[in-house]
């Protein structure tokens, strides 16, 4: 299982507009973030989750090529306005429509915000064009498992995701944009190789999860290796990477990972 964070900052970006604080005027590109989405391979099916405003640079930075499915974990702006850009991916396809899985909210939100695309095909060539659906609990793919679970967010609920791909057994956990993780999805996750984790900054905040409470989060997993994404312009790279505890690690944009396969027992 391949994993590409495409982007891993907030919805302002990093740096900010107007502000010459230290990580802003960073030279180290680790503090350059554009927002939070991330693209899985799993036996080579592409899952694209989330498609934030610089979405189509993000892909012609990562080379992303190909997307099979598409997982909108909330309808805020920061995940959901670069959607339009899936025009290529539905070219790609045939001119047939990308699969959309989220939730009631991120489903409401998408066809307020692109009733020009909802459909089986788009509406003109070059269009993009989506079908909307509700991500269950388990959904059992040819290449894996992808469980979802509900995480809070201020007035919204945000999927949280699980990869489990079939051929090596490699489980991968994907949080973003929480402010708990509460016992059941801790339970879920466990056995991941790698979580990533909503650490938005240093001091705490009301919506998401701060650095202290991702450590927490992540240590109660107790996963080999956590990433924290969704990162403010308060965390500079370098320095605050050095302070977190071993197996825990900011993310940063264009970062890939392959996640191991599972161990077998006795092997």
């Amino acid at each position: 299982m391949e994993i590409v964070f495409l982007g891993t900052g907030t919805s302002q970006g990093v740096p900010m507009i107007a502000c010459d604080c230290r990580v802003c005027r960073s030279a180290d590109p680790r503090d350059r973030r554009t927002r939070t989405s991330i693209h899985v391979v799993m036996d080579g099916l592409h899952v694209q989750v989330d498609a934030a405003q610089e979405f189509r640079l993000q892909c012609l930075a990562n080379g992303i090529a190909r997307i099979d499915l598409f997982v909108l974990t909330h309808g805020h702006s920061d995940h959901i306005t670069g959607m339009d850009d899936l025009r290529r991916f539905c070219d790609l396809r045939g001119g047939t429509a990308l699969p959309v899985w989220t939730t009631e909210e991120g489903s409401a939100r998408l066809c307020a915000m692109f009733p020009y695309a909802i459909g089986e095909r788009p509406m003109h060539v070059g269009y993009p064009a989506f079908q909307p659906q509700l991500l269950p609990a388990v959904m059992e793919l040819p290449q894996g498992t992808i469980r979802s679970t509900r995480l809070p967010h201020g007035s919204v609920e945000v999927l949280g995701l699980v990869f489990e791909e079939r051929s090596t057994g490699a489980k991968f956990t994907y949080y973003t944009d929480c402010k708990v993780v509460g016992p059941a999805q801790r339970a879920l996750a466990r056995g991941s190789q790698v979580v990533v984790l909503d650490g938005l900054r240093p001091d705490p905040h009301p919506t998401h999860m701060c650095i202290a409470e991702a450590v927490e989060t992540a240590q109660s997993i107790g996963a080999p290796q956590t990433f924290l994404t969704h990162l403010t312009h308060a965390i500079s790279h370098a320095h605050d990477e050095a302070a977190l505890p071993a197996g825990i690690a900011l993310a940063y944009d264009g970062l890939r990972l392959i996640v191991p396969a599972k161990e077998t027992p006795g092997a």
